[in-house]
């Protein structure tokens, strides 16, 4: 009887699937495909973004606003590639590369300094089977003149993107795709404000 019951373990074991307890690590994948190249803008200086504390991580984090919305969980078999600040300043420079030389701080000379702070990048669940990635980013533009730095513009942009499912992998292609409408309408706002070299 003994014996019996150890084989019927193994067998239980041995149908149970593998892959729900492997680590995932998911990036946000190609970059869209440019539709307009000019190179003629100004060049800009990108800082790395700021984050809070709790975005510094891997992490893809969600919140049951139906319960608890001032609570930040994370997946825990699900991780970014690198912390999500870095994620979407990786694809800002790409898509800003298409229109205007990028160069980290102390790199080059630039006339305009661009200081990103994200400041939320979650799934949000209004109900158990509804939620949407939200992600908030604050945008400062300074331009250089000789030694001093002056303030030019200062944006917030708040993008929600529905989850097509209730889960990471949901939460994965809604923050991705959050994230890149938002880095779109941070450069439409950076064509107007910084279009050429002072």
């Amino acid at each position: 009887m003994g014996l019996l019951l150890v084989f019927a373990l193994l067998m239980s074991g041995c149908t149970t699937p593998r892959s729900e307890g492997a680590l995932k690590v998911y990036d946000f994948g190609p970059a869209p495909v440019p539709t307009a190249a000019t190179g003629s803008l100004a060049a800009v200086a990108l800082f790395e973004p700021q984050v809070s504390p709790a975005l510094e991580g891997n992490a893809v984090l969600y919140r049951l606003a139906y319960a608890d919305a001032q609570q930040l969980k994370p997946y825990a078999l699900t991780r970014w590639s690198m912390p999500p600040a870095q994620l979407i300043s990786q694809r800002l420079r790409q898509q800003l590369g298409e229109q205007r030389a990028v160069v980290a701080p102390g790199e080059a000379a630039a006339p305009f300094n661009l200081r990103l702070v994200l400041e939320e990048f979650s799934q949000v669940f209004d109900a158990p089977a509804q939620s949407h990635g939200l992600l908030r980013l604050r945008a400062t533009l300074s331009q250089r003149v000789g030694g001093s730095e002056t303030l030019l513009a200062l944006r917030s942009f708040v993008v929600q993107q529905p989850a097509s499912t209730p889960d990471a992998p949901g939460a994965v292609r809604a923050l991705t795709a959050a994230s890149d409408r938002a880095i779109e309408q941070v450069t439409a706002w950076l064509a107007q404000v910084a279009p050429a070299r002072p």
